[in-house]
């Protein structure tokens, strides 16, 4: 009778320190992160009529956006630029539903995708850096005397690789709340957590709702994220059909995972959440556990929609000091280029090419140097310029002749 909810309680778990490092990187409340999740989730699953064993989770994608978004056009206006980035996922559904995956290929090929993950990761690298060191992310501000913050940084991004590496069971799925834990215990040795915001916070409380308000620079400079995440999102799908041993990109269709992820972002964002996609972590527990049954996610969800009204949940996750995140940070901007860089080495992309290497380049110095385009008000800048100069120097090219 209780294994079910017990299930998704773990599930929940499992994905708590990844829905939750999202918002605490970029000012977002992790209260709405939560709420984002647990509603997108039974989005998701209404979309694909409850068949895909998955639980959507605030997307790491979007760090880089978010936070330079909400400098240069407040968070208000960044949220207009996520909720576009759903309607862009539910184009590429439509597009998919049409004419089948193999146009995506076309517009998003590995020389594209690629330098456009490389550059959301280490976009961010300063930010890393400064907080791991104890300043602010732009490093104006130092919030933790240095040593001690080196001490605190350094922990967290030992335990959190540790972890990843030589723990086994459900623990290797958690590195990043393992590091910190750590982080946060040496944390409070050292004297430099602030309970204030825990003591003052209520236990039951409406999270504090933000509103989108309209903005064609966020929305230029955020939403072409979208098309790079859709291709996160085939990945994910064919691995967790892999694990269940059923074919979910035709049934119940990949189309309908695309419009679940796109409403559940959209969702999401039309009350301050960052955006939520399907959870690579997930999939790995649902292989471990041999657990295929989408309704332990609809438990999830709901543990997660229940986790948001309680006030001191945020503020608890609000008190974790800077360097701790910073060290985390560190590591998971890094794997995020990574990952990119694993996109051009697995579909063996030819850097001799000239074009191959045009594309790279221009992508790579546009988005890690700063490049901006402006034209009176309107400027354009970021991984929304890396995405489109990307996309459009593939499809502008000749591609090479070859014998």
């Amino acid at each position: 009778m209780f294994r079910t909810p017990l299930l998704g309680a773990q599930m929940l778990l499992v994905a708590f320190g990844a829905t939750t490092l999202v918002p605490l990187l970029t000012g977002i409340s992790p209260n709405l992160a939560l709420l984002g999740a647990g509603v997108g989730t039974l989005i998701f699953q209404l979309c694909t009529k409850r068949q895909i064993p998955i639980y959507l989770g605030s997307s790491f994608a979007f760090i880089g956006p978010i936070i330079l978004g909400a400098q240069q056009f407040g968070m208000p206006a960044t949220l207009s630029g996520l909720m576009a980035a759903g309607v862009v996922f539910l184009i590429v559904s439509a597009i998919v539903r049409l004419r089948g995956v193999q146009v995506i290929e076309r517009f998003l090929p590995p020389v594209v995708v690629g330098p456009v993950i490389m550059v959301i990761g280490l976009g961010l690298a300063p930010v890393a850096v400064n907080m791991a060191l104890g300043k602010t992310g732009d490093g104006a501000a130092q919030l933790v005397p240095q040593n001690v913050a080196l001490v605190l940084s350094l922990a967290s991004l030992v335990t959190t690789i540790a972890i990843s590496i030589f723990a086994k069971g459900m623990l290797k799925l958690m590195p990043i709340m393992c590091g910190v834990l750590v982080g946060y215990a040496l944390a409070l040795f050292y004297g430099v957590v602030d309970f204030s915001g825990v003591e003052a916070a209520a236990w039951l409380a409406m999270p504090e709702f933000v509103h989108p308000e309209f903005n064609w620079q966020a929305i230029l400079f955020i939403a072409p994220i979208g098309l790079i995440v859709t291709i996160e999102h085939f990945g994910d799908i064919l691995a967790i059909s892999n694990v269940t041993g059923k074919n979910f990109v035709e049934k119940p269709g990949i189309h309908r995972s695309l419009m679940g992820d796109g409403l559940a972002t959209m969702a999401a964002a039309s009350f301050g959440g960052p955006p939520v996609v399907s959870y690579g972590e997930v999939t790995g527990a649902v292989s471990l556990l041999k657990t295929y049954n989408p309704v332990i996610m609809t438990w999830t969800a709901c543990f997660a929609i229940a986790l948001a009204f309680i006030g001191k949940t945020g503020a608890l996750l609000l008190s974790i000091p800077v360097p701790v995140m910073g060290g985390i940070m560190c590591l998971l901007f890094g794997a995020i280029a990574a990952v990119g860089l694993k996109t051009l080495i697995d579909k063996q992309v030819d850097i001799n090419e000239p074009r191959n290497l045009v594309i790279v380049s221009v992508t790579l110095v546009f988005g890690i140097g700063g490049m901006v385009l402006q034209w009176g008000d309107f400027s354009l800048q970021g991984v929304g310029l890396c995405g489109i100069v990307a996309i459009l120097l593939n499809q502008v090219l000749p591609q090479a002749k070859h014998d």
